[in-house]
């Protein structure tokens, strides 16, 4: 087996472990907006920790969204991203920021909320790991751009949020520190194709919702799924380039 074979083997591995273990995360952060985290299951009985399957052991009750699908999808997007990656040090940054990642969309498609000690700190690990990478031998990136993308990003979804605040949220703003961060890693060409894709996806879902009529051109609905499957597409497509 290849060293690229071994790293794509190894990446969907801890993918589906990371994954498996994002459920209890994800229901305790799907609380609606304006109320806190949520600390009791759905019959009341205290959830500890924030890590692990979503079932409760007075009750019986599973609750929040199930393991395997977590787990796959995390998986999945971890080996696409070892298999872009290749030997470069940044995979390492990918492979940790990816479940966190994954746990964000999961919690925004649910209750249309990106919370804060998620988005802040993920923004910081990433460009902290990815300013370690940069002092590794052979990295893909630069360190420098990535910070700027990063300012760049976050400034342009701060002025489409004043301009249309019930169409992009504050959380929105935060997320992108994450995402620019990681595409301008790659350069500016790969932080404009990611951005790009991520609005035609959430344009694409919101014109399939209407079509099926289970919204209207003014439902709003949640953007950061789309901003971090944009980011992860063009992430897919600057590694393979770098």
């Amino acid at each position: 087996m290849s060293i690229e074979s071994a790293l794509i083997v190894i990446a969907a591995v801890w993918g589906a472990a990371t994954g498996a273990l994002l459920p209890r995360a994800a229901y305790r952060f799907a609380a609606p907006a304006g109320e806190e985290w949520r600390t009791t299951c759905p019959k009341g009985h205290p959830i500890s920790g924030w890590l692990g399957r979503a079932y409760c052991p007075d009750c019986g009750t599973r609750y929040g969204p199930a393991a395997a699908p977590l787990a796959a999808a995390t998986a999945l997007v971890c080996a696409a991203l070892a298999a872009a990656t290749g030997t470069h040090p940044e995979l390492a940054a990918w492979l940790l920021i990816a479940p966190p990642a994954v746990l964000l969309a999961t919690v925004d498609l649910r209750v249309r909320r990106l919370p804060d000690p998620l988005t802040l700190p993920l923004a910081a690990a990433t460009l902290t790991l990815l300013g370690v990478a940069a002092l590794l031998p052979e990295p893909a990136g630069s360190w420098t751009t990535a910070l700027l993308g990063a300012l760049a990003l976050a400034a342009g979804y701060f002025v489409l949020f004043l301009i249309n605040p019930s169409g992009m949220g504050f959380g929105d703003v935060k997320l992108a520190l994450t995402a620019g961060a990681a595409l301008a890693w790659y350069g500016w060409p790969t932080l404009l194709l990611g951005t790009f894709a991520g609005f035609l996806l959430g344009a694409l879902y919101g014109g399939v919702l209407v079509v099926a009529r289970r919204a209207t051109r003014e439902t709003a609905i949640p953007f950061g799924p789309f901003l971090i499957a944009g980011a992860f597409l063009g992430l897919l497509v600057g590694a393979y380039a770098a």
